[in-house]
């Protein structure tokens, strides 16, 4: 494991790691940035949710199209202008709310500042996962890779939320969101920037073209030989058209590629409706400053589980490891609902992150498998999006419940986010094939 993490860091170099962690955690900090700086400036948690929410909203819907834009446009671009717009979008929301503007105007800035998050992890993931291909990595360094990203995102939304209750303890909520744009614009550049983005439009633009030209020759075989110049101009036009038929072939998604989608936004509820029961149940037993604590727990035993991932065997496929993934998040999630204090929340929940980064690693690794290279970025993006998607919708709802029927109906909610799961993976069938055995030419480095 030390030696596949080694030939990652390699892989990858100094710079690249840490201008993508430092990128995407500005991500991690303003969603409860934004949530506590408007209730100390206006006075209202209802106003406070109504920001939170679209900045929730802008980024689960933009998202995916940031993510379609870095496939037809290259990283470079998109990123730089996305990491700029939203590094003002920030520094808007700061001065508006403490300026006292009106709702509206809090809750336009919030959904914008969520339409324009870079989509860094994302991105670094597709980026990471191209140079491990162009440099002909097995699928093992692939997932050792794919863990390496997880773990920085577990770290991330761990440690985005501790520097934001430190702002706000120490100084203010503005502070952390300051701190959060003057990221995304030093950072979120530098990651645009890194060389890394044009080695890996290089490698997706040669997949591509190489599959063009397996499609394109095996057409040419197969159109009949004529004389004359009728023939001619058939067996001249067969690649042109094989290629383009070939292209729109690549661009479609694959049917299980939605349902790998719908699971990471039921994932997306399973921390949705764990922090509405987490936030309930520690009010109840009279510790409220213990909600934050706890789910940092279970994201630090995430991060180190998903660390570990690189040392399961390669002879365990993906698909296989999914079906094992959600399994997991049922059995372990079920206690959830018989906690009745503080000791017992800690030891469940910390278990139950132990299930959180297989599931998460193990999904993106079946969408990089499986989802055409012309729109990898674009379904990485998804995946991200629609966990927040899910765990804003999932927290919204959990947290009435809560109000209504306490801290185990919320819990049943993750409960029932972990059922679904566990029937998608034992129902869909992936269509994943590992890179040594698919029939496309490997790219080898130049």
């Amino acid at each position: 494991m030390l030696r596949m993490y080694r030939d990652t860091l390699s892989l990858l170099g100094p710079v690249l790691p840490v201008v993508s962690f430092l990128g995407r955690l500005p991500t991690a900090m303003c969603q409860l940035g934004s949530l506590l700086l408007v209730a100390e400036t206006s006075g209202s948690l209802t106003t406070a949710g109504l920001a939170g929410g679209a900045l929730a909203a802008g980024q689960t819907v933009a998202g995916p199209v940031i993510g379609r834009l870095a496939d037809r446009r290259g990283q470079r671009g998109v990123v730089l202008a996305a990491s700029l717009a939203n590094a003002v979008a920030v520094a808007a929301l700061v001065i508006a709310a403490l300026g006292h503007a009106a709702t509206g105007w809090l809750v336009l800035l919030g959904a914008f500042a969520g339409a324009t998050v870079p989509q860094v992890g994302p991105l670094a993931r597709t980026r990471s996962v191209a140079l491990a291909r162009r440099s002909g990595a097995d699928d093992r360094l692939v997932g050792t890779v794919l863990s390496f990203e997880g773990t920085l995102d577990e770290v991330s939304f761990v440690l985005g939320p501790a520097l934001v209750g430190l702002a706000a303890a120490l100084a203010h909520p503005a502070a952390a969101l300051l701190l959060a744009a003057a990221l995304l614009a030093t950072c979120g550049t530098a990651f645009a920037l890194h060389p890394s983005a044009a080695a890996a439009e290089k490698t997706a633009v040669a997949q591509v073209a190489a599959a063009g030209e397996t499609a394109g020759a095996a057409e040419t075989v197969s159109v009949p030989k004529t004389r004359g110049t009728a023939g001619g101009t058939a067996a001249r036009a067969a690649p042109r058209t094989a290629t383009r038929t070939g292209a729109a072939v690549r661009a479609r998604l694959p049917r299980s590629a939605h349902a790998l989608r719908v699971t990471m936004v039921l994932q997306g509820a399973m921390f949705g409706a764990s922090q509405a029961g987490i936030t309930a149940l520690t009010e109840k037993l009279g510790a409220p400053a213990q909600a934050g604590l706890v789910y940092a727990a279970m994201g630090v035993m995430s991060a180190v589980v998903g660390l570990s991932m690189a040392a399961v065997p390669a002879r365990i496929g993906l698909p296989t490891r999914w079906r094992v993934a959600t399994a997991a998040l049922v059995v372990l999630s079920v206690p959830l609902v018989l906690v009745d204090s503080l000791a017992a929340l800690y030891a469940v929940v910390i278990v139950l992150g132990a299930a959180y980064a297989p599931h998460l690693i193990t999904v993106f690794g079946l969408t990089e498998g499986t989802v055409p290279a012309t729109r990898l970025a674009e379904s990485m993006a998804f995946l991200t999006s629609g966990i927040v998607g899910g765990q804003a919708v999932a927290l919204a709802l959990s947290g009435r419940l809560a109000d209504s029927h306490g801290a185990p109906a919320a819990f049943a909610v993750a409960v029932g986010a972990a059922v679904a799961c566990a029937v998608l993976s034992w129902t869909v069938r992936t269509g994943y094939r590992s890179q040594e055995r698919a029939t496309t030419p490997a790219v080898s480095a130049p």
